[in-house]
């Protein structure tokens, strides 16, 4: 069969689909990649096909001016709040999430770009990211079936859920919904009707084990996580075993730019835990070495070192809280520190915490001394490796993406058109 995965041009998206493009290639399937023309060097990489469509999003533009206006905070998921959503709390998050990241990683162009080659191509099976609402669109106008796959926790499935339940409650007259009325005018343009298909899929891939799921409602498929960290070589020193614990230190390529913004940096965490009797791998551009006079005896810094090669040495990881580093640490049983305020990763870390694999801190609640001493708990309390090695059982538990082609195709022939 013919699939096309999509994605908006975010690398640490893209690389959460890698894994399974290559099992459905070493299956016989045709795989190609489609995205925004920024993206295009990352999907060559990864040795696919790519079909770049349309013209660059904006977002991280956005976010920048949005951080230097002060007036707009990006909402927080209803997992992290203290209180139950309202049809209010409910509905200005659909308006922010739709103008602020739906329709700015959706444009027009890239929308219109992805239908045309669908069109032409007929895929019969659409594999987007959860964000990348246009795969829903294009799958609907070719008649191929339509399967998100997940790189975090199903953070538009379960907004999408409250949002349903709350709006049902609501007279007829009030039922207002940003996401729907953006998706119907934007559908419509290639005779799409609107259902929440568009956004859900006709089933959801997720590669979380099933403890740290979310209730979302949808038909889902587990998957185990495999890790891909792009182009990289295996440093010659990783051949050797670690002497002491080892501990990573690393907050991802995606999150280099937003520790800046953070009541600490870098460096001091490193040199908090300089006199610990471990050895820390620490991943830092020039930038977060900045203030970093001498590197301690005990640390090593890398500007970057696979994750799928490092976390297996690991006895334990800090991090931001991006998938490539949870999915690793979760892979590998290895304990982690969440360090989050955005997006789904403050829910991420409390839900490994209250697993009780690992620790979860604000950077606004905490210092380089907190970290230094969950560190230490993470090393000598072995609550923290059983529970996550029991983790790495569920995860491990769950098909391979090789595994799982046969029940894509089952799936595929009974949702196409």
């Amino acid at each position: 069969m013919r699939v096309l995965m999509t994605t908006l041009a975010q690398a640490s998206h893209y690389y959460s689909q890698v894994p399974l493009a290559w099992a459905l290639r070493a299956a016989g399937h045709e795989v190609r990649v489609a995205s925004q023309p920024m993206l295009t060097d990352d999907i060559l990489t990864s040795g696919l096909p790519a079909v770049p469509v349309g013209t660059d999003h904006v977002l991280q533009q956005m976010r920048q001016d949005l951080a230097m206006a002060g007036n707009v905070t990006f909402p927080k998921m209803y997992e992290e709040r203290d209180e139950p959503p309202t049809w209010a709390d409910a509905l200005d998050f659909e308006i922010l999430t739709t103008a602020l990241m739906l329709m700015a990683a959706n444009n027009d162009t890239m929308v219109d770009g992805l239908v045309s080659y669908a069109r032409s191509w007929r895929p019969d099976l659409v594999i987007s990211e959860p964000y990348t609402y246009a795969g829903g669109i294009a799958a609907a106008a070719c008649g191929a079936a339509h399967t998100r796959l997940l790189w975090g926790l199903d953070a538009p499935g379960s907004a999408r859920k409250v949002f349903n339940e709350l709006r049902d409650q609501q007279p007829e007259q009030h039922r207002e919904d940003p996401v729907a009325e953006w998706l119907t005018w934007t559908a419509a343009r290639y005779d799409v009707p609107f259902g929440d298909h568009l956004i859900t899929g006709h089933w959801t891939i997720d590669p979380l084990p099933k403890s740290l799921r979310l209730p979302v409602g949808v038909p889902t498929l587990g998957m185990r996580y495999i890790p891909y960290n792009g182009r990289s070589v295996i440093p010659d020193w990783l051949l050797e075993p670690p002497r002491k614990p080892r501990v990573c230190l690393t907050l991802g390529l995606s999150g280099r730019d937003f520790m800046g913004a953070d009541p600490f940096s870098p460096a001091e965490l490193v040199e908090a835990m300089a006199d610990l009797d471990i050895e820390l791998v620490a991943t830092l551009s020039g930038a977060q070495r900045e203030g970093l006079e001498k590197v301690p005896d005990n640390t090593r810094i890398v500007d970057f070192v696979p994750l799928q090669a490092l976390l297996p040495t690991c006895r334990a990881t800090v991090h931001h809280g991006g998938f490539g580093s949870v999915g690793g640490a979760l892979i590998n049983g290895v304990p982690q520190i969440t360090i989050a305020d955005m997006w789904d990763t403050p829910v991420k870390g409390q839900m490994i915490e209250n697993q009780g694999a690992g620790l979860f801190f604000r950077p606004e609640r905490m210092s380089a001394q907190t970290v230094r001493e969950g560190v230490e708990r993470l090393l000598d309390e072995p609550s923290f490796a059983d529970n996550a090695a029991r983790l790495r059982g569920e995860l491990l538990a769950e098909p391979t993406p090789a595994a799982l082609v046969a029940e894509l195709e089952r799936l595929t022939d009974e949702h196409r058109s």
